[in-house]
């Protein structure tokens, strides 16, 4: 068995709260979960051991599908999932433009006469659904997951979720500029990848390393980027103003193996179905033109 790993989230402590705050909750004789100081649960699972998370992230990313629970642990999994779901479609739904499909940029570079490389780099949140989205572009040759922002020495995972290094997760993808432009990429980051107008927190998720914002590599990218996000400014594009932070690109350190094409081999996880997969059905429905199915690295588009 590789490792498990939980997903650090915000807090829906309501969910275990009342008269079961200060004591061992049973949800069935595999899963067992016990309040620790400071918000944080640890949650007990027979056949894969313990682990301190912090709320539901936690809990929709590794509950074993087929898993028994007692009538408790339905509840409390329904109540989870309403809590996440209603969470991110109001906040989709407040912050979405009324008028339609986010605006293509008014500035962008032309479309390259022969095939090439180039490398643009993001953070939209957990970058699992940050790279599902970016993997099915058509253009898009790769796309790694990693953590920017911070030192090289402290990009871990663990570390990075301790919310001290300065690192963001992030997406490193790689695209072939004589097939689709760096304005198209910006387009999908803050039309379907992501919602650019939450501080430090996607849906979910909170703190630091799920912030929004953009890496540039160069000169061209941080003036296409400024550009694009007054426009959408201008434009009202969004109910509340774009907070995605434009900084130059330091360093891009590649994330541990088991976070790499982590939707693509984990489908049925709950917070893949959740929060990630309806991303991908959005980018099919708004952008057809530019999706592409993906079923792994080394293949055509």
């Amino acid at each position: 068995m590789g490792r498990v790993n939980f997903r650090r989230c915000c807090v829906y402590s309501e969910v275990f709260s009342s008269a079961q705050a200060h004591r061992q909750i049973n949800l069935s004789e595999h899963f067992k979960v016990e309040p620790l100081p400071g918000g944080r649960w640890l949650w007990r699972i027979s056949k894969y051991g313990e682990f301190a998370v912090t709320g539901v992230r936690g809990f929709l990313s590794n509950l074993k599908q087929g898993e028994t629970l007692n009538v408790i642990g339905r509840i409390v999994l329904v109540l989870v999932v309403a809590g996440v779901v209603g969470g991110f479609m109001f906040t989709r739904t407040t912050n979405a433009s009324s008028g339609g499909p986010v605006p293509a940029p008014s500035l962008d570079d032309a479309m390259a006469n022969q095939p090439s490389r180039a490398k643009a780099v993001f953070a939209g949140g957990c970058f699992w659904g940050t790279q599902a989205v970016f993997q099915r572009l058509k253009g898009v040759v790769d796309t790694t997951v990693g953590y920017s922002g911070g030192s090289a020495s402290t990009a871990t995972y663990d570390q990075v979720t301790t919310e001290t290094t300065g690192h963001a997760e992030s997406v490193e993808v790689v695209y072939d500029p004589s097939r689709i432009t760096y304005g198209t990429l910006l387009r999908i980051f803050f039309s379907v990848a992501h919602d650019p107008t939450q501080l430090n927190r996607q849906g979910p998720d909170v703190g630091t390393s799920y912030r929004s914002a953009i890496f540039y590599e160069n000169d061209d990218q941080k003036r296409i980027a400024e550009a694009y996000i007054a426009q959408l400014n201008a434009a009202h594009v969004f109910a509340r103003p774009i907070v995605t932070e434009l900084s130059p690109l330091k360093g891009f350190y590649r994330a541990e193996d088991y976070h790499q094409d982590y939707a693509l081999h984990n489908p049925g996880n709950p917070y893949i179905l959740v929060c990630d997969r309806p991303k991908i059905e959005a980018l099919k429905k708004e952008y057809p033109g530019l999706f592409a199915e993906y079923t792994g690295k080394n293949r055509g588009k």
